[in-house]
């Protein structure tokens, strides 16, 4: 217990951290500055006034840019998608609501990115902030591990399509591919697995409608709507197989390392 609850201000370090090296093209440049990260001034009567450098600035600018880091190189996007599917598989427009999900898809997002992360704080960040390490080598070192898990869930398909209008040749080492060929490429490929995953969801949910629909139609309640009917039988059947673990394992297992 004592050496998981050490591990969690690290790994939360490194979600921070590995967002500031990965935005940051200057930060091989700024890593050679040295500054103070908070200057704090004494007046004569006792009064202390704090003053940010432009490293904090750098940080706190970054920080806004997190979203779009979590969307884009991350597992979310696929999870947030297909947990979406499923709320409208189960006919159910805002339950559970948006926030939930949102929830449920960032920690999910945690637990499926927790190799990479660490990998990217042991190998570049951690050794940038012990001063054994220049910003460009912790750069490179710290994105490595993100590059190689976007490069697992990538189609060589799509890899070839974004190269070709990227205008470049293709690459002779997955390492070689850069970021801005990498990002959409994964994000494309998210989104055709996410899509896959959503349909499987979606069929056992249709086959119900469909039998309520035709069972109502035959008995002549046709103004009984046949989605009030179904919602029940639809919940009832995602208990009963345990939905949420069946699921959640999934998509934890959909992702290659």
């Amino acid at each position: 217990m004592k050496a998981a609850c050490t591990r969690r201000p690290l790994f939360a370090l490194a979600v921070l951290a590995s967002a500031l090296l990965v935005l940051l093209p200057c930060g091989a440049a700024m890593a050679q500055i040295a500054l103070p990260a908070v200057a704090i001034k004494s007046a004569a009567d006792g009064v202390q006034t704090y003053s940010l450098t432009f490293q904090v600035l750098i940080l706190m600018t970054v920080l806004t840019l997190l979203p779009a880091i979590l969307m884009t190189m991350t597992a979310f996007t696929r999870i947030i998608i297909v947990l979406s599917i499923l709320r409208q598989a189960l006919g159910m427009a805002t339950t559970p609501s948006n926030q939930i999900l949102t929830g449920l898809a960032l920690f999910m997002t945690f637990f499926v990115m927790a190799a990479p992360l660490e990998q990217s704080f042991a190998n570049g960040i951690k050794p940038y902030l012990d001063g054994q390490m220049a910003g460009e080598a912790a750069l490179e070192r710290s994105v490595q591990p993100l590059k190689r898990f976007m490069l697992a869930q990538t189609r060589e398909s799509d890899l070839q399509l974004f190269t070709k209008l990227a205008g470049k040749q293709p690459f002779p080492t997955p390492d070689d591919v850069p970021l801005t060929v990498l990002i959409p490429t994964f994000i494309t490929s998210e989104l055709k697995t996410a899509f896959q995953i959503g349909f499987m969801v979606f069929i056992p949910f249709l086959v119900i409608d469909l039998v309520v629909a035709s069972v109502l139609m035959s008995m002549g309640m046709m103004m009984l709507s046949p989605v009030l009917v179904s919602l029940p039988f639809k919940i009832m059947l995602f208990v009963v197989v345990d939905g949420w673990t069946l699921l959640m394992g999934t998509l934890a297992a959909s992702f290659h390392q």
